[in-house]
C-alpha cells in the first residue's frame, strides 16, 4: 500500500443517496409571522456593526427553513468584496449581465454577505458585485448573516453560473486552505461543503499548472479518491502530494500525446486515448486501489506504450469525451 492508504475509506464503493421522502404540502418551516420574528440578539449586534461600517439596516428576518437571522441592509460598495475562496469571476459575463441590469434599470437580486475584518465578504455574488461596480455604483443591497461560516456553506448554493470541473476545484481548495488558516478539523468533517474529495486534489494541480487537463484523469481519480480521515492541516499536504504526481503523470501523457501526434495521428481524443489504455480500473467494477500504487502503475504503463503500434482505429475504438481545453 502507498503512504496514505490507510487514509482513505477502505471501501471503494460511494454510500447511496437516501432517497427523499415525500413531504406534506405547507408542513415545514417556519409561518409567516414567525419569519417576521428576525430581532434577535445576533441580529441586533450585526446592524450596529453595519451602520458602525457606513451601512444601514433595512430589515431583519428569520428566514423560513432554518430559522436563521438574517439582516436586509445596503452597504457600501467599496466594503463588500468576494470570498477568497470562489472560482475567479468571468470578466465576459460582468459585462453581460452590466448591460442587462442597465437596459433594465433595477438591481434586484441583493447578494449574500458576512462581516469579515471591517469588510464584507459575499460568497455567491461575484459577478453582480462587478457588474455593480462596472456600473460604478456607491452602495449594494445585501443579505447579512451572522454566522461567518456561512461563507464556506453558502458556495454550494451558488448557481449564479455553472461550474465546471477547474472552477469547482479551485473553489476546493481555496476554501481547503482557508479553513487550514482558521484552525480545521478532519477532512471529513467538511464532506458536504467539498462535495468530492477528488475536487481537493485536481484543485492543487490546477493551482500549480493553470493549463491542466483534469478532465482526462477524472474516470481514473474519482475512483481512487474518498475523504481523508486526518486534519485537515495533513490533509492538505496529502493533497499536494497527490497532485505533483498527478501531474508527473500528466507530463508522461503529454509526452506520449506528442510522440502520437508525430506519427500523424490528430485527434481531441488523443489523451483520453492515452490514459484510457492503461486503466486497468476500467476492467475492476469493485474493490479498492490506493491513490499512490495506482497513479505509478498508470504513469510506468503509459512510458511502455509503443508509439509506432497505434493507430487511427485504435484511438476511434476509444471514444469518448475529448479532454477539456486550458480555459475551461
Amino acid at each position: 500500500m502507498g503512504s496514505h492508504g490507510k487514509a482513505t475509506a477502505a471501501s471503494g464503493k460511494k454510500p447511496r443517496a437516501p432517497r427523499r421522502k415525500k413531504v406534506e404540502a405547507a408542513s415545514k418551516g417556519l409561518g409567516v409571522a414567525e419569519v417576521m420574528n428576525g430581532a434577535t440578539p445576533e441580529a441586533e449586534a450585526l446592524a450596529k456593526q453595519i451602520a458602525a461600517d457606513g451601512g444601514h439596516t433595512l430589515g431583519m428576518y428569520r428566514e423560513p427553513l432554518g430559522g436563521h437571522a438574517v439582516v436586509l441592509a445596503a452597504l457600501p460598495i467599496d466594503k463588500v468584496e468576494p470570498t477568497p475562496y470562489q472560482r475567479d469571476r468571468s470578466e465576459t459575463h460582468v459585462k453581460k449581465l452590466a448591460n442587462a441590469m442597465e437596459r433594465v434599470g433595477r438591481f434586484l437580486d441583493p447578494l449574500i454577505a458576512v462581516h469579515k475584518d471591517s469588510m464584507y465578504w459575499t460568497p455567491n455574488g461575484n459577478h453582480r458585485l462587478g457588474a455593480m461596480r462596472l456600473l460604478g455604483m456607491k452602495s449594494i443591497v445585501a443579505l447579512v448573516v451572522p454566522e461567518a461560516d456561512v461563507a464556506y456553506q453558502i458556495l454550494a448554493l451558488n448557481t449564479e453560473k455553472a461550474h465546471n470541473l477547474k472552477e469547482r476545484s479551485l473553489e476546493v481548495i481555496r476554501m481547503y486552505r482557508g479553513l487550514v488558516g482558521a484552525g480545521g478539523g478532519k477532512e471529513s468533517d467538511f464532506a458536504p461543503m467539498f462535495e468530492e474529495p477528488h475536487f481537493a486534489t485536481f484543485g492543487a494541480a490546477y493551482e500549480k499548472r493553470p493549463r491542466y487537463s483534469a478532465g482526462a484523469y477524472a474516470p481514473v481519480v474519482k475512483r481512487l479518491e474518498s475523504f481523508l480521515n486526518e486534519d485537515i492541516e495533513k490533509g492538505l499536504k496529502i493533497r499536494e502530494e497527490r497532485a505533483d504526481k498527478l501531474l508527473a503523470f500528466d507530463d508522461s501523457v503529454v509526452a506520449m500525446v506528442d510522440s502520437l501526434k508525430a506519427r500523424g495521428l490528430v485527434s481531441p481524443y488523443l489523451k483520453n486515448y492515452v490514459v484510457a489504455r492503461v486503466n486497468f480500473l476500467r476492467f475492476k467494477k469493485d474493490g479498492h486501489f490506493d491513490f499512490d500504487e495506482t497513479i505509478d502503475k498508470l504513469h510506468a504503463a503509459v512510458k511502455k506504450i509503443d508509439p509506432t503500434q497505434v493507430n487511427k482505429e485504435d484511438v476511434a475504438k476509444m471514444g469518448g469525451v475529448p479532454a477539456e481545453s486550458s480555459d475551461e
